[in-house]
């Protein structure tokens, strides 16, 4: 997926509508974004942790554990390590970039597109 396609379909997932504003539509600068909420900024969820933070809260607790699953490709865990599970997963949490969130968010929500 292109980064605005990625972008997209998370902002989308998070309750963002992408609007052509032709007249009455708060969307900021057209075409932009709506959120259910309000007009603000759609979130530069590639390059803000905060912002991919903010969209992780979207995911059920089911949800959670595939998306750690997905982030696990990221991790850099020493092959010696023989840490339990939870120690790994957490490590892999830390290190992972909003890029790299945002593709396993995706993922996870079954939105990863590799034709974009």
């Amino acid at each position: 997926m292109t980064p605005e396609s990625q972008r997209i379909a998370v902002a989308e997932a998070c309750g963002w509508t992408l609007c052509h504003n032709t007249g009455g539509l708060p969307c900021g600068v057209p075409p932009g974004f709506i959120h259910e909420e309000n007009s603000r900024q759609v979130p530069d969820y590639l390059n803000d942790l905060n912002a991919m933070h903010e969209a992780e809260k979207v995911l059920s607790a089911g949800q959670i554990n595939t998306y750690l699953g997905h982030l696990y490709k990221y991790a850099k865990v020493a092959t010696a390590d023989s840490n339990p599970w939870e120690i790994i997963v957490a490590r892999v949490a830390v290190h992972a970039t909003a890029a790299q969130r945002a593709e396993a968010f995706l993922r996870t929500l079954n939105l990863w597109d590799d034709t974009k």
